[in-house]
């Protein structure tokens, strides 16, 4: 934690909200791109659509980071830096937080909607608890384990359909992808913890690696595959590029601002901050778009985000985070007001 008063604390709560906020908002418009032509005009174009508004997502959140970088004087710095060991780790991290998370994470949104694949999602402080636990020999201490349990509980209930043969197979396939996309998110945050681990790194920098090498993994390897830059141009030329740009944004947003946030009040604190987007998600699908929300929804997703509280923190100490402050010099304390 580097704030070094009470006002600079009070501002990294700030900037994690706001960074939960940005993703929260950056799901629901993605929720909307994956219903616009040309992703609804063939079949084709159905299957191939959470992988090429994937790809542009990340394709235009690495230019408006490169945008940033060279705005700031910085791009040189980022050159530089992917060239080092630990540039290398954090494009690693991004290709688990990339092609296989984000990619996940937009097919559960086409399957089951944005704000079930929001707070199924949000179960990855937890998946990367175990993973830092089992990889990096982590300790994990009880407060901890309890909210892995309380976050898998959550789940468990968003997942829940009543055992009368009507299930529906493309909602348990939306669960396991929602899943994958928290694997995948898990794995990055504990590769790029391995990868900034003693050096401290720039917060923008480390993004923009992250986004570009992102995009590219998906421009020379996943659409290739896949057979979809027919229809990624199909995209480029169309009205729904824009709302792309508008997603990238907001995903660009939310990482520089998530870092900040980690920056000036810890780990622990911006990622519980962060992991918060699951509920701006259903806020405002249900004032914005009204769509309906289930009880079961909500009942889930409180679980699943009190769950990822005590993964990531402490929720006692965030509301009183000026009790960090209590036993500084009395100037600071009046300063900070």
């Amino acid at each position: 934690m580097h704030a070094k008063n009470i006002s600079e604390a009070r501002k990294g709560v700030a900037v994690g909200v706001t960074s939960s906020i940005a993703w929260g908002i950056n799901t629901v418009v993605i929720g909307v791109i994956l219903t616009q032509t040309p992703f609804i005009d063939t079949k084709e174009a159905i299957i191939l659509a959470p992988f090429v508004s994937s790809f542009a997502h990340d394709f235009f959140s690495s230019l408006w980071m490169i945008l940033l970088m060279t705005v700031k004087g910085k791009i040189i710095e980022v050159l530089k830096y992917m060239k080092t060991r630990n540039g290398l780790i954090i494009s690693l991290a991004a290709l688990f937080g990339g092609p296989v998370g984000m990619t996940c994470y937009l097919l559960g949104i086409n399957y089951i909607g944005a704000t079930y694949t929001a707070s199924i999602s949000s179960l990855f402080p937890g998946i990367g608890a175990l993973l830092a636990f089992i990889f990096l020999k982590e300790r994990i201490g009880p407060r901890t384990w309890l909210g892995i349990v309380l976050s898998i509980t959550g789940v468990i209930i968003l997942s829940y359909m009543p055992s009368d043969g009507s299930a529906d197979h493309h909602f348990i396939l939306g669960v396991l992808l929602a899943l994958g996309s928290a694997i995948g998110w898990g794995l990055e945050g504990v590769v790029c913890a391995w990868g900034m681990k003693g050096e401290d790194a720039d917060p923008e920098i480390a993004v923009a690696i992250r986004q570009t090498t992102s995009a590219l993994a998906y421009a020379i390897i996943v659409i290739p595959i896949i057979k979809g830059y027919a229809l990624s141009f199909q995209v480029l030329s169309s009205g729904v590029v824009w709302l792309l740009v508008i997603a990238a944004f907001l995903g660009a947003t939310n990482y520089v601002l998530y870092y900040r946030a980690i920056h000036l009040i810890g780990a622990a604190r911006g990622t519980a901050l962060n992991n918060t987007y699951a509920a701006w998600a259903i806020a405002i699908s249900l004032v914005v778009f009204k769509q309906p929300v289930s009880l079961q929804l909500i009942i889930g997703t409180i679980i699943v985000i009190v769950g990822s509280f005590y993964v990531s923190g402490n929720l006692k100490e965030l509301v009183h985070i000026s009790g960090d402050f209590e036993n500084k010099e009395p100037e600071i304390t009046e300063i900070s007001g």
